[in-house]
């Protein structure tokens, strides 16, 4: 039997948002969700955030546009946007460790781009910990250990490995798909179509 899909986001994305909220909907296999950090897979590769670009307003119109079109709720762009995720993908990488990490993950989208929640925000981590059935100051703690650290690394050094250069990315066998848009491909190869 084949192996998962595997499910790569960061909480600072939009796309990402947008992606989690369909992903199980739209690939026949529920995929595993992992936790990488955006700005690490950045740096790695060279690339950089549309929304630090002129592309911002045409960006941000798409994003609520396809938003709209999937039903969701009229999004609440979190201020600053985009921030800084280091502790929330810490806090996401300590959650996936304790077999939480779908929950605190979706939890933590939906409050950042539902709401408006800035994740850069300890409380706000803190939030979306509780939402996730998880105690906030605990989850806050574990963020901080270097076990929890080197995790995220490492995990955001596979993804630059297996060719991902942005979230969310959906990997099916050793292919990459990547963009909220391309979750119908990535289905497909999961059908091995």
């Amino acid at each position: 039997m084949p192996a998962s899909p595997r499910f790569l986001i960061d909480v600072g994305s939009p796309y990402a948002y947008l992606a989690a909220e369909r992903v199980e909907r739209v690939l026949p296999v529920a995929p595993v969700w992992e936790p990488v950090l955006l700005g690490g897979i950045f740096r790695a590769t060279g690339g950089g955030s549309w929304a630090l670009t002129e592309a911002r307003p045409l960006g941000i119109e798409e994003v609520e546009r396809r938003a709209l079109d999937y039903g969701l709720p009229p999004l609440r762009w979190p201020e600053p946007w985009p921030g800084d995720m280091l502790l929330a993908m810490r806090a996401a990488t300590a959650a996936d460790l304790r077999g939480a990490g779908r929950a605190f993950l979706l939890a933590a989208l939906r409050l950042g781009f539902r709401e408006g929640r800035d994740l850069g925000s300890p409380d706000a981590i803190a939030d979306a910990a509780g939402a996730a059935g998880i105690e906030g100051d605990e989850l806050l703690a574990a963020a901080a250990d270097p076990a929890v650290k080197a995790t995220l690394r490492e995990r955001t050094d596979a993804a630059v490995a297996a060719g991902v250069r942005g979230v969310p990315t959906v990997i099916v066998g050793d292919e990459a798909f990547w963009g909220d848009d391309r979750l119908e491909d990535a289905a497909a190869a999961c059908r091995g179509v």
